[in-house]
């Protein structure tokens, strides 16, 4: 067992940090402050090649993989969770294309990512329809131009720069799941809003829209796969395929506010001496290395996982079990690091605020913790997860 990361990975990891803390870092305030879309750190990204680290060599991409993708966004979101979605978003959006779309989708729409010359958002969430996805209520139905689509899709991470949209909605109504399909909406195509962005806690950088699909009619050539019916499929290929990215997002943040609270500590002094001194205050460190270390370990494994190809439902709970421990850990860690700056951790003059806010989004998206707690479970009563 090698728990020792490649070249290539290092590297990669390499250029993250540089940028992370040259690019990223001193821009992660104004950034929250002003709630608006970085587009000079999305051209830093671009600059360096780091929006197709997911996407084939074959589409445009460098195929360096999800666990290429993890080390990035886990440098990036030490500093700014909403940098690090702007990397997520180049594969959750990308991946029903990858898994799921014919060669000349493929060919069509994974190298502008790649390139940085387009931008994609992954709509399933509705207004009615969040942990239950097979119960969305959008409809596409067969016309004489190819599809009417009909709907609305809500808290849309990056849908209000995107170029195009990767969404799903009923071709079959009575199927529930069965009936669902994929599709690839530019977003251009009239019929096609945003409707309004959202006020959100936390992870200000990139806005969340609700996304209006009225009479959006698109060619039948933009049915993924060009098979209705299968986009259920896509959908849990692809949201297990990205857990491992929101867990490294939550596994960042979580090591840049302990950093930024050690920091702290060394120099804030109470009771004679550096509040560091202090084994009340050491104890707390030592616990929120314990539970990083353990969240690194689960991340990057469901990332190795994931680029075996071992994303399907019996390697699904490893993904959750990551997913759920790393983002809890983000809450847990940013919370005690506050607290161990006391009521200076409570201003904006410190981080660590935003890091509170920033993690507390991690635990909802991409299946909540408890929707991660019911997989887990499932694997145990099933025994695909045994410890004979």
């Amino acid at each position: 067992m090698d728990f020792q990361l490649s070249e290539e990975h290092q590297l990669i990891r390499d250029v993250a940090r540089r940028i992370a803390k040259e690019r990223v870092a001193p821009r992660a305030a104004e950034i929250d402050a002003k709630e608006e879309y970085p587009e000079d750190i999305f051209a830093v990204y671009r600059d360096a090649g780091l929006l197709g680290l997911t996407i084939p060599a074959a589409y445009g991409g460098s195929g360096a993989g999800f666990l290429a993708l993890a080390l990035t966004v886990e440098e990036v979101a030490k500093y700014c969770c909403s940098s690090g979605l702007m990397l997520l978003l180049t594969a959750l959006p990308t991946q029903p294309i990858v898994l799921g779309g014919t060669e000349e989708q493929k060919k069509t729409y994974l190298p502008p990512i790649a390139k940085g010359e387009m931008r994609a958002a992954f709509g399933l969430t509705e207004p009615n329809a969040g942990s239950d996805a097979a119960a969305i209520q959008s409809r596409a139905v067969r016309g004489d131009k190819g599809y009417v689509i009909n709907g609305e899709k809500a808290f849309i991470s990056g849908g209000a720069v995107a170029d195009y949209v990767t969404m799903f909605a009923k071709t079959d109504p009575a199927a529930r799941a069965r009936g669902i399909s994929g599709f690839i909406v530019p977003t251009t195509t009239p019929g096609f809003t945003v409707e309004h962005l959202d006020e959100k806690m936390g992870v200000r950088g990139v806005a969340t829209a609700t996304l209006c699909f009225e009479d959006c009619t698109v060619p039948a050539e933009n049915l993924i796969g060009g098979k209705e019916n299968e986009g259920f499929k896509t959908v849990l290929g692809t949201l297990n395929s990205v857990r491992p990215i929101v867990a490294a997002r939550g596994l960042g943040l979580a090591e840049g506010a302990l950093s930024y609270a050690l920091d702290f500590a060394r120099q804030r002094e109470a009771f004679g001496g550096p509040i560091a001194d202090l084994q009340a205050i050491q104890f707390m460190f030592a616990d929120m290395a314990i539970q990083i270390e353990a969240a690194r370990v689960l991340t990057y494994q469901a990332a190795w996982l994931v680029d075996q190809g071992r994303f399907q439902r019996q390697d699904s709970h490893m993904l959750s079990i990551a997913k759920a421990f790393a983002t809890e850990t983000a809450v847990k860690v940013s919370s005690d690091a506050l607290q161990v700056l006391g009521a200076q951790g409570y201003m904006r003059d410190h981080p660590l605020e935003r890091h509170y806010r920033d993690a507390r989004q991690l635990m909802i998206v991409e299946g909540t913790s408890q929707i991660h707690r019911v997989i887990i479970s499932r694997a145990l009563l099933d025994r695909d997860l045994v410890y004979p």
